[in-house]
């Protein structure tokens, strides 16, 4: 049996131009490990448990960013309903070895996405604990669209929160704030792992405004066969404001859970990365959106000690 229900997201992994610098940056501030001579793509490991991977740029050209995959148990069938729901196939399915299948595509508004089909590998061996993912949510202009196409393609039942200075997304996991950003993108034709180089749209600049600003709703995203709500919420769904340059593309931004927030966002200056978004509270706990050296673009979310909700 999968370890993933269809459509959970499955695994990340980050484009970078200096994978040796990556593995130093992310080996300091989340403790992660890295086995010797993987090549261009290095998994990452926490507590000896598979949590993500890092990618050597096959081109320079391609944006430095973190890339998000959703598990299919028929990856042929989702990229056909990929098509006929509106979006874009990038790369058709293609075997990562013995490891799995898969793809990219980009929904109606132009994010990037990949698609796993497990084999050997089902994706994360650790989540929703510190230094491993914890969420993921899309950022587009054509919300009405992007969520009809997320209800057909992986079955998504949404929940809808409007904000008020901060919005809600679901259970222990984040609303969050418009950060400095770049879209995930398309594989190479071969890959050895579930995510391989990625090309993307140029990283969009912006750190003031928010998506948390009065005003901006937020989509949850839950499993099909599931209830609805906060409770079952795996994802989801902001939008990109006016108050953005047009030319920013629409994009994924992905979500590590952490121990401290405010440590975390000043270890990872002091290893040379950027704060996009300082530490602030949400009703999920205290989360910050951090760039690490090379350029790529993440947040960290710090759980209420509690386990619920911060009022």
């Amino acid at each position: 049996m999968a370890a993933f229900a269809r459509s959970a997201p499955c695994w990340v992994d980050v484009q970078l131009p200096d994978l040796e610098a990556g593995k130093r940056f992310y080996g300091e501030l989340f403790g992660w490990t890295f086995r010797a001579g993987d090549g261009p793509y290095a998994d990452a490991f926490s507590d000896g448990k598979l949590v993500a991977a890092l990618v050597a740029k096959q081109d320079g050209r391609m944006p430095t960013a973190w890339g998000v995959y959703f598990a299919t148990d028929d990856i042929v069938a989702t990229v056909a309903r990929i098509r006929e729901a509106g979006g874009q196939v990038i790369t058709d399915p293609v075997r990562a070895g013995r490891a799995g299948a898969l793809a990219q595509a980009a929904d109606p508004g132009g994010a990037v996405f990949g698609l796993w089909q497990a084999g050997e590998r089902e994706g994360f061996q650790k989540q929703n604990e510190p230094v491993s993912f914890c969420w993921t949510e899309v950022y587009t202009r054509e919300k009405d669209r992007v969520d009809a196409f997320y209800e057909e393609v992986f079955g998504f039942q949404g929940t809808d929160l409007y904000t008020s200075g901060a919005h809600e997304p679901g259970a222990s996991e984040p609303g969050t704030p418009e950060p400095e950003a770049s879209e995930p993108g398309a594989p190479e034709p071969e890959a050895s792992e579930p995510g391989a180089p990625e090309p993307r749209a140029p990283e969009p600049r912006a750190s003031e405004p928010r998506a948390s600003e009065p005003g901006v709703d937020f989509r949850m995203w839950s499993p099909a066969g599931t209830e609805p709500g906060p409770d079952t919420a795996i994802g989801g769904r902001s939008v990109i404001t006016d108050a953005f340059p047009a030319e920013m593309p629409s994009y994924f931004l992905s979500y590590f859970a952490v121990e401290d927030c405010n440590a975390t966002a000043g270890h990872a200056v002091r290893l040379g990365g950027r704060i996009s978004a300082p530490p602030f509270d949400i009703p999920y706990g205290r989360m910050a959106v951090l760039q690490d050296d090379q350029g790529a673009v993440f947040a960290v979310l710090q759980p209420p000690v509690s386990g619920k909700r911060a009022e």
